[in-house]
């Protein structure tokens, strides 16, 4: 299927599948109108012949919600994300960073914005009024930030009106620093990148974060907390940071893989394994000619997970892909195999063997038969009801109990973590992140997943087991609930509210009063008001005892009475 917009700036024609042409569709719109203005405000560069094919590869190397995303008014935006990409390509800065002030426009009543009547013709310096007989000191921002900016972008796709530019009617407006950074993406970079900005002392109001094909990201932050008038110095400082964490990071890595993977005599390297310490008679570095692989259960970013045998048991088959192997993926390899080869316990995924020898890196496991409990509720698209809910949240919080008694933090506890073996026993599985506590009892570094973090991970404020206990609050949530917590947010924008506005998921009306209780204990902000596992696990045995007997047994009751 090809399309043609004879309507448009350019005659490009674009290859669609039925399956992607309405998206397909609206991501070139929103390339032609941005090439329409650039080509009216007479920028040169855009009357280049090349110009068209280098504007579309732009686009094309973003991930598609870039183009829905972007304010189409501010044209030369798109000019400068595709400078700063071009700039991070640069081996001797390795980066690229914007700061300017944008102004930032807020509803009347938070979420509703009435059109107004004032129309203004396109200009070449884009110095539209946002109010009547008022200029524009700043410009808005690249992307639309508060709900009236976005009601605007949606006005003028309705409005279709090329020659006019629609703008909102606010009540107020504010300034704010708008900070674009362009580097080469990593994992967890997004992470850095906001402890990176807390650390100087701002304040993100929102972010938008675009991994481009090629290995690159684009990343913008709204903030405030940094004086106005000193948008050049902001500047100065955060590429001076940047510049320290990844040197910091580079130095890190070298030493890293050379005292841990490296064995040398002279310069020759003599060994390639993963070096794990013994841990008295457990025999447990598995020889790989012995497994089978029957079929494919997951793909990751990193790694594939199978289902085979293993002398003649059913076993799961986490394997990492070389193509991908670095060292911080190799150090948590080690890690986790490190902490499930000294665990034992009914409700943790037994650890069968490992193999640690490159190229064939792999974890065994038991196979849970019974799938993920997030897998369970999606497919009943509702949460357990009563008897059930109590013996997953039993099972786990018995895990979780032993976890903690050695001194194992588990950091990313969610039903997606949750198996079920085939006598309906659940188990916490997945270590890949989960640490051993330090003798202080406190750690910095965030990890996990935003939707299940704990706000004092979130803040990378020094933490303990007690984080656990905040994210097995939410697992209690998604099994009372069947739904994915914050699911109208982005995981950005719920980490944020539970930070700066207590956001926690709203509970049912009608739920068990013992039960909402025990959420907003295991939800407070403060840590040490956190109840431990164990006292958790008592708390859920008696619901369930006073549930069975005020019911009968019945089976069909719910958490919600």
């Amino acid at each position: 299927m090809v399309m043609a917009d004879t309507e448009s700036c350019s005659s490009r024609a674009v290859d669609l599948a039925p399956s992607q042409s309405r998206k397909q569709r609206q991501k070139i719109e929103v390339y032609n109108d941005v090439l329409c203005q650039l080509r009216d405000l007479n920028i040169e560069e855009a009357t280049f012949p090349t110009f068209e094919d280098e504007l579309w590869a732009h686009f094309s190397r973003l991930p598609t919600r870039y183009a829905f995303d972007v304010n189409v008014e501010r044209a030369q935006d798109v000019l400068m994300h595709k400078r700063l990409l071009q700039k991070a390509r640069d081996p001797a800065s390795g980066h690229a960073i914007e700061v300017r002030l944008v102004q930032v426009h807020s509803a009347s009543d938070g979420n509703r914005v009435e059109l107004g009547h004032l129309k203004c013709a396109r200009k070449a310096d884009a110095q539209c009024s946002d109010y009547p007989n008022k200029k524009r000191v700043h410009p808005p921002p690249a992307f639309g930030t508060s709900s009236d900016l976005e009601f605007v972008n949606e006005a003028k796709r309705r409005v279709k009106d090329m020659g006019v530019v629609v703008y909102a009617k606010p009540i107020h407006s504010r300034l704010m620093h708008e900070i674009t950074i362009s580097t080469n993406d990593k994992p967890k970079l997004l992470t850095q990148l906001t402890s990176l900005l807390s650390e100087v002392g701002l304040n993100i109001q929102e972010a938008h974060a675009f991994s481009t094909t090629d290995g690159y990201s684009l990343d913008v932050f709204f903030v405030d907390g940094w004086a106005l008038e000193e948008t050049e110095q902001l500047r100065n400082v955060l590429v001076k940071e940047i510049s320290r964490v990844e040197k910091h990071s580079q130095l890190k890595s070298h030493a890293i893989y050379h005292v841990r993977e490296l064995e040398q005599t002279g310069n020759k390297l003599v060994s390639s394994n993963v070096n794990i310490p013994p841990s008295g008679n457990d025999v447990w570095d598995i020889d790989t000619s012995l497994l089978k692989y029957e079929s494919k259960l997951a793909s990751g970013s990193y790694g594939d997970l199978y289902m085979g045998t293993f002398c003649g048991q059913d076993v799961a088959i986490k394997v990492l892909r070389t193509e991908h192997l670095n060292e911080n993926l190799r150090r948590e390899f080690i890690q986790e195999v490190n902490i499930m080869r000294k665990i034992r316990h009914k409700n943790v995924v037994q650890f069968i063997g490992a193999c640690t020898r490159s190229p064939s890196l792999c974890i065994l496991t038991e196979f849970m038969s019974g799938g993920s409990m997030y897998d369970l509720l999606h497919k009943q698209k509702s949460g357990f009801k009563l008897p059930f809910l109590l013996k997953v949240a039993i099972d786990v919080s018995n895990g979780m109990s032993y976890l903690h008694q050695n001194r194992i933090m588990h950091r990313d506890l969610k039903a997606a973590n949750l198996l079920m073996d085939e006598n309906g026993v659940v188990k916490v599985a997945d270590f890949g992140v989960a640490r051993v506590q330090a003798q202080s009892g406190v750690m910095t570094a965030e990890t996990g997943t935003y939707r299940w973090m704990a706000p004092e991970v979130i803040e990378h404020k020094p933490y303990d087991h007690k984080a656990d206990v905040f994210s097995f609050g939410v697992v209690l949530w998604e099994l009372l609930t069947g739904k994915l917590p914050y699911e109208n947010l982005t995981p950005l924008q719920a980490a944020l509210g539970v930070v700066q506005k207590g956001l926690r998921p709203a509970i049912p009306k009608h739920t068990h009063p013992k039960f909402v209780e025990l959420l907003e204990r295991c939800w407070q902000r403060e840590p040490s008001l956190r109840p431990e596992f164990s006292e958790i696990s008592d708390l859920l045995q008696e619901i369930d005892r006073r549930q069975t007997r005020q019911s009968g047994g019945l089976a069909e009751e719910t958490i919600i009475t």
